[in-house]
């Protein structure tokens, strides 16, 4: 293990500067950041060490942990090839005390982290965290959370919640709920439809109490033959209970050369003043649909299902809110329309989700290095009422994007009377998007 210098530049120790930062807040849990894979789909690019906005990939993942008030202290499991670079990296905060070298499966780098750790010697006792009466053997016991280093914008507010309910549950982990429709396939052929309620997608931070997660790989030791995707998965193996919490659509892991620029996009938008490959292009398109009322139910708009409201009439389930956002990501990108696209005809399935045919889209202007910085979108109808739907579709519109909800503005107008929309025979929608060029 690389234990890093006790003192820093400033003359204080590692740990004193780090309860600086949490001052008022107990620290209760330790972290291990996991950034040791290999980018075998990035295309030759190694995505920790690639630059956004003029730093590390892994800088962000690693100082959104450390902002955590609830963490004390961070051990980076790395790869062997990286080990003196993020070692001697001149971004590290100060909560960083040991860097170490990993393995081929992430189960394994886990536990080379969580050796680190206990060498270290722990955290003290969750400060006034409850455990539960079946967890009373880990009962004050230290608290362990696991990030993925290719995870560079987790809000520090999410570690906390994921960390507080880690104390409560003995294993926490964040969630987003499926928002398409799974199909099982056999070859080249749709082979049936799995329900997808009661389903969602795991993300980091997970976390565990250490005496929970050491007990799990004394059952099914890290270099054995049996493989977990997550920290997760080896505790459902061992039947520990784990508590699912809502997720953050923006907390999304670079797998591929195009996430590198949907995370530049989001960074850009977060930090205005960020000097990104984004800032001197902008891309501005302009989307307009309508549609009238048709028969069936229930009206689909903004990624919404509004019960009580007829269905607009349409080739597809007839949204739009998302069809005049897809035309003006297209227009912005210059890839054309989305009728040329996605024509009525025999090659797009009728009914077909409008969200598909909007994310379909995103990942086209995401291969040309766009994402979007902001969008506009109005809603022109005169029925349903949309007021209390309005932040709703904001949320599931940025989620569709991959972008922050603040993001995304939508808003509504009756029509004044005026029009198809006034007369409430239907509804149509205008959206304004800018796109930003990334690496």
């Amino acid at each position: 293990m690389l234990l890093l210098g006790p003192r820093r530049a400033d003359g204080r120790s590692r740990t004193e500067a780090a309860s600086l930062t949490n001052e008022g807040v107990p620290p209760f849990a330790d972290a291990i950041v996991v950034a040791a894979g290999s980018s075998s789909r990035m295309g030759g690019v190694d995505k920790l060490d690639a630059l956004v906005a003029g730093r590390p990939l892994l800088s962000y993942s690693i100082d959104a942990i450390a902002a955590a008030p609830e963490v004390r202290m961070i051990v980076i499991v790395t790869a062997a090839d990286r080990l003196s670079r993020v070692r001697d990296a001149a971004w590290l905060p100060a909560s960083v005390r040991a860097v170490v070298v990993g393995g081929s499966r992430r189960q394994e780098s886990v536990a080379a982290g969580l050796a680190a750790l206990e060498e270290l010697g722990g955290v003290p006792e969750a400060h006034g965290a409850p455990a539960r009466q079946d967890l009373d053997d880990t009962r004050g016991d230290s608290i362990v959370l696991v990030h993925d280093g290719a995870r560079p914008l987790v809000e520090p507010g999410l570690v906390s919640r994921v960390a507080r309910a880690t104390a409560i549950h003995g294993a926490a982990i964040p969630v987003l709920p499926l928002a398409e429709t799974l199909k099982r396939l056999d070859g080249d052929n749709v082979a049936g439809t799995l329900e997808r309620a009661g389903l969602a997608t795991a993300q980091t931070p997970q976390g565990v109490r250490r005496g929970l997660l050491r007990a799990a790989f004394d059952r099914f030791p890290a270099d054995g033959p049996e493989t977990w995707t997550d920290e997760a998965a080896l505790l459902e193996a061992c039947r520990i209970a784990v508590h699912a919490l809502p997720g953050d659509p923006s907390n999304l892991k670079v797998t591929l050369p195009g996430d590198l620029a949907r995370v530049e996009g989001l960074i850009a938008g977060r930090h205005p003043g960020a000097r990104t490959a984004a800032s001197p292009d902008l891309r501005v398109g302009l989307g307009h649909d309508s549609h009238p009322f048709g028969p069936g139910a229930p009206l689909v708009l903004g990624g919404l299902s509004l019960e009580g409201a007829p269905r607009l009439a349409g080739h597809s389930d007839g949204d739009v809110v998302l069809h005049a956002i897809a035309d003006a990501i297209l227009g912005a990108a210059g890839l054309g329309d989305l009728g040329r696209i996605f024509p009525p005809g025999p090659e797009t399935p009728v009914g077909i989700p409008s969200s598909e045919l909007l994310v379909d889209v995103v990942g086209r202007a995401t291969a040309k290095g766009l994402a979007v910085a902001n969008l506009d979108v109005t809603i022109i109808a005169a029925r349903p009422p949309l007021a209390a739907h309005l932040p709703a579709m904001s949320r599931r519109i940025a989620t569709f994007l991959g972008v922050e909800p603040a993001t995304v503005n939508v808003k509504a107008s009756t029509g004044n009377l005026d029009g198809m929309e006034g007369a409430g025979r239907g509804i149509s929608a205008q959206a304004v998007v800018t796109l930003t060029r990334v690496r």
